[in-house]
């Protein structure tokens, strides 16, 4: 049997109805039913089935009619006709019409539920193609877009750089996609064979930071029990890159020097050095050189990172940019999610194109996940995406979450990005205006790409 699933059941026979959701419950699904067309579109209107299975001849609308509305307002779901006036004729056209299978009456439970377990291990399938095509895309270039002229002057520094060896430094604001150039230079460069390691230097204590980045042997202090190898010996043969790299502390950027100046590594507890082949990819959101000047960071390291500077511009200057990172990010954010939203409505790209973006790339990505996740259609529209401007509607976020089940923690989640997008992606002012640490909001919001400039 295949696993649970939500099925809607329209037939306008109510017999048939009950039997099918007796028999769907006993399988362990979840289904609903009714004897109405029209209903069962307004039922689809509001909620996601996995399946709808669906009488061809009802005196309301023919199911072949029924069908079309369906795919005129979700285009993906998935359809199996049942009908008392089996042939040929009808099937092929049932099949050219969009539906996935088609039964005939007298149907054997037995008949049906292959073809259900069928239908729900295609949808399965296309949720699987969705996530390993964002998978493979993320794997690729993260969400480097380049359509405007600002972005593919970017990429092309960025391919200059990857045939070289040398140390580069990545600025712009936070949430630009510092992370994806990175990643980028990496997979065109000699080294894409080998590891790509990126670390928020900002979340590193600086208690911690010499042994996270060069290691630890066993012994060194009462909890190392055995030997642990650092950032820079994972990256070996590969790329280090050094996120927010103006947070680090002076002591800790003295050893960071020594390690770039010898490419070696002495882990805190060993007696010798081990030699490593890292690039180095430093990213910042802040001018170092006003950090130099007021010695809050080293100068010879400053000029040790910056041999090749690329920076990258804030979205809102290059708005050419942004229909494709919306395909790239939704696409993501489906296969995060495990739903499947096709685009978006002209209204909502609209207001997208038209929004300041202060917290650029990083708050569209956010953006379109949170939509996703309480998005009633098939498509993205305006009010799921400035749902958070009408707090008081009774369509407001929280009524929303409320209706679709989401978890307190992804609540708290939302609100965290809601405080960070306010403040221009600024963390240490959002974690203020939170009431934690700057530390704690980099570790509620670790894997949403918080840290990654």
């Amino acid at each position: 049997m295949s696993r649970a699933a939500k099925l809607l059941v329209v037939d306008d026979d109510a017999s048939v109805v009950d039997y099918l959701l007796e028999m769907l419950g006993e399988d362990g699904h979840q289904a609903v039913g009714t004897t109405s067309p029209l209903d069962a579109l307004e039922r689809i209107a509001k909620h996601e089935f996995d399946l709808v299975i669906a009488d061809v001849e009802m005196p309301e609308l023919r199911g072949l009619d029924l069908m079309a509305k369906i795919h005129a307002h979700r285009p993906g779901q998935l359809v199996l006709l049942v009908t008392a006036f089996g042939s040929i004729d009808l099937a092929v056209k049932a099949v050219r019409a969009g539906a996935c299978d088609f039964v005939t009456k007298p149907f054997r439970w037995e008949a049906l539920q292959v073809a259900i377990e069928r239908a729900l291990r295609e949808r399965r399938m296309r949720r699987e193609i969705v996530r390993l095509r964002a998978e493979l895309r993320e794997q690729r270039d993260g969400e480097l877009v380049a359509r405007s002229p600002a972005m593919r002057r970017v990429v092309e520094i960025a391919n200059r750089v990857a045939r070289s060896d040398s140390n580069t430094l990545v600025t712009g604001p936070s949430g630009v996609g510092k992370g994806a150039v990175a990643r980028h230079i990496h997979a065109q460069s000699a080294r894409a064979a080998g590891p790509f390691v990126q670390v928020n230097c900002a979340a590193l204590p600086s208690t911690l930071a010499e042994a996270e980045l060069f290691g630890v042997r066993r012994g060194a202090f009462t909890d190392a029990r055995e030997d642990r190898p650092g950032l820079f010996v994972q990256a070996h043969g590969g790329t280090l890159m050094l996120d927010e790299i103006g947070e680090m502390a002076l002591d800790v950027q003295a050893k960071l020097l020594q390690a770039i100046e010898s490419r070696s590594v002495r882990p805190v507890g060993a007696g010798e050095e081990v030699a490593v082949d890292v690039r180095i990819i430093g990213a910042t959101n802040r001018p170092l050189e006003d950090a130099v000047a007021d010695k809050r960071f080293r100068e010879d390291l400053y000029y040790r990172l910056d041999v090749v500077r690329i920076e990258i511009p804030p979205l809102a200057d290059r708005p050419e940019d942004l229909a494709a990172l919306v395909d790239v990010m939704l696409e993501r954010a489906c296969a995060r999610v495990g739903r499947e939203v096709l685009g978006v409505s002209d209204d909502a790209m609209r207001w997208l194109l038209g929004h300041s973006w202060p917290g650029n790339v990083r708050e569209l990505g956010n953006l379109l996940e949170r939509a996703v996740v309480l998005a009633e259609h098939d498509t993205l529209v305006l009010d799921d995406l400035v749902i958070r401007e009408r707090p008081d509607s009774e369509d407001g976020f929280l009524e929303r979450a409320a209706r679709r089940g989401v978890t307190l923690e992804d609540v708290e989640r939302a609100y965290m990005h809601a405080v960070l997008r306010a403040h221009g992606g600024n963390k240490t002012e959002a974690a203020r205006v939170l009431g934690i640490d700057r530390r704690t909001l980099h570790r509620r919001l670790e894997g949403d790409d918080v840290g990654q400039d």
